[in-house]
This record gives C-alpha cells, sequence and structure tokens, in this order.
C-alpha cells in the first residue's frame, strides 16, 4: 500500500523540508558549473536514491533544473521569482555599491561584496576595474562553503571562535572538494582575526591572488566582506599594504553610511 505523504507538521515531513533545504544550498554552491547527484549525495550525507528523488521533486516545481548535456543541476526560476517577492528595505548591498566601485576604480581590479548565509559565502555584488583583465573568480549569487575564499575565512573570522571552529568542521567535505582542509581554514582564520585582514597569493583560479576585508557596523558587529581578485602579477605581497589601506578607507566609508541610516531610523517605541 503506497505510503501517505508526510504532513509538515510530522518529524518526517520536517525533516523533509530540511534535507531538501539541504539540498538546494548545495546546489547554489556549485551554480558557477552545476553539480553532479553524486556530488550533492557526498556532501549531503544522503544516499543517492534520497537525493535522486527530492531533485525529481525541486525540478517539477522548477526550483532546480538540470543541463541536458552535462546532467548537472543548477537553481532554478523559481527560486528568483521567490526572491524578488521578498520585501525591500535598505540593504547593504545598496548601502556599499558606490563604495565597492569607488574602489574597483582605484585598485583597478575586480570588487565582490559577499555576505554569510548557513555555512556559505554568498557573493551579492561584483564591480569590475580598469585593468584591461579581470579575474571574474565567481559569479554573483554563488555561493561557497566558508573558508572557501578569503570571503569565507573575513566571515568566520567574525564569528565566535567555537562557532567558526564547529561550522568549519561540518563543512569538512565541501571544503576538500573546493581543495581546503580545516586545519588550513582555521590557521587562516586565526590570522584574520590577528591582522584584520587575509591574504591568498594563491587564489581560487590559477595565476591569481586575493584578499579581503570585514564590514562592521558602528557597534562593531560584522555585515559582510569586500574581497579584490586580481593576476598575481599585480598583488604581490609588497603591494598587499597600499590596496589593504585603499580597501579599509572605502570600509570606513561604508560604516560611516550605516551609522547615518541607523540614526534616521525612527525611535522605536
Amino acid at each position: 500500500m503506497p505510503r501517505a505523504p508526510a504532513s509538515l507538521d510530522s518529524a518526517d515531513g520536517a525533516q523533509s523540508v530540511r534535507r531538501a533545504m539541504a539540498i538546494l544550498r548545495l546546489v547554489a554552491a556549485g551554480q558557477d558549473r552545476g553539480v553532479r547527484l553524486t556530488d550533492v549525495a557526498a556532501m549531503s550525507g544522503l544516499t543517492a536514491p534520497t537525493v535522486h528523488r527530492f531533485l525529481k521533486v525541486l525540478m517539477d516545481e522548477t526550483a532546480v533544473e538540470q543541463d541536458p548535456t552535462t546532467r548537472r543541476y543548477r537553481i532554478g526560476h523559481e527560486i528568483t521569482l521567490l526572491g524578488l517577492a521578498r520585501p525591500g528595505g535598505v540593504s547593504i548591498r545598496a548601502i556599499a555599491e558606490p563604495y565597492l566601485a569607488a574602489l574597483a576604480a582605484n585598485v583597478g581590479d575586480t570588487v565582490f561584496l559577499s555576505v554569510r548565509h548557513g555555512a556559505d559565502s554568498v557573493s551579492i555584488a561584483r564591480h569590475l576595474g580598469s585593468h584591461p583583465i579581470q579575474v571574474l573568480s565567481i559569479d554573483v549569487g554563488a555561493r561557497r562553503p566558508l573558508g572557501a575564499s578569503v570571503s569565507g575565512i573575513v566571515l568566520l573570522a567574525g564569528m565566535p571562535p567555537d562557532e567558526a571552529r564547529a561550522l568549519t568542521q561540518r563543512n569538512e567535505k565541501r571544503l576538500k572538494g573546493a581543495g581546503r582542509s580545516v586545519k588550513d581554514v582555521l590557521a587562516a582564520v586565526d590570522a584574520c582575526r590577528a591582522q584584520g585582514y587575509t591574504y591568498a597569493q594563491a587564489g581560487v583560479m590559477p595565476g591569481t591572488s586575493a584578499m579581503a576585508v570585514p564590514i562592521l557596523d558602528p557597534a562593531g558587529t560584522l555585515v559582510a566582506a569586500i574581497s579584490i581578485a586580481t593576476l598575481a602579477e599585480r598583488l604581490p605581497r609588497d603591494r598587499v599594504r597600499g590596496v589593504l589601506a585603499k580597501m579599509q578607507e572605502q570600509v570606513r566609508l561604508v560604516t560611516v553610511r550605516l551609522g547615518e541610516i541607523e540614526r534616521a531610523r525612527p525611535a522605536r517605541r
């Protein structure tokens, strides 16, 4: 006899929702090239048949789509439509946009804005510089496990140490897929806490370098990370201090703007 669908009020129903959301996040994290079913199964800890069953339902709902040639999965149109329904407001992206543009113009290289979402860093803005060769290491909307990039290191460094360590350990499989070990990530996070920024002489893409700094609100709470990706020859160690000063100046202006917006809000009763 066929099993009745699980109610959302039941433990099985709630677990199914959590599994579906976990699978969606993994698909979103591989949005650059798409992800294989076996990748999602390995990173989620679920069996391949279970993952396939969830992906089929998500495809039926157009939340996920599959490339007919590569058979890889990507986020579908329904997720975009749901995102458009989110109530408006002043976002960190809107606040930071002019300062990102100024930084890109000043250093000549690609500037990214990233935020934390769960166990991932999500790129929410990108500005190109004036140099003829720009490093487009990630698309807007793409996700990576925290620690897989300089932005993720900065975002982890802004978390309480125990929480950052536990989250990094939970991300171990996904980090391994990105060529990073838990030990290396935690060492980079410690260094970032000590110096206030992170620098990767070898960036995510071969032949590139990257660095990132945190954006703090006036209360000192981390809200986002600004990063730069460029050709390795354009960011040797002896240029880091100069580029860092330019990044920190724009971050300072973002923090000032955040304070102005907070003070302009009506007082809560």
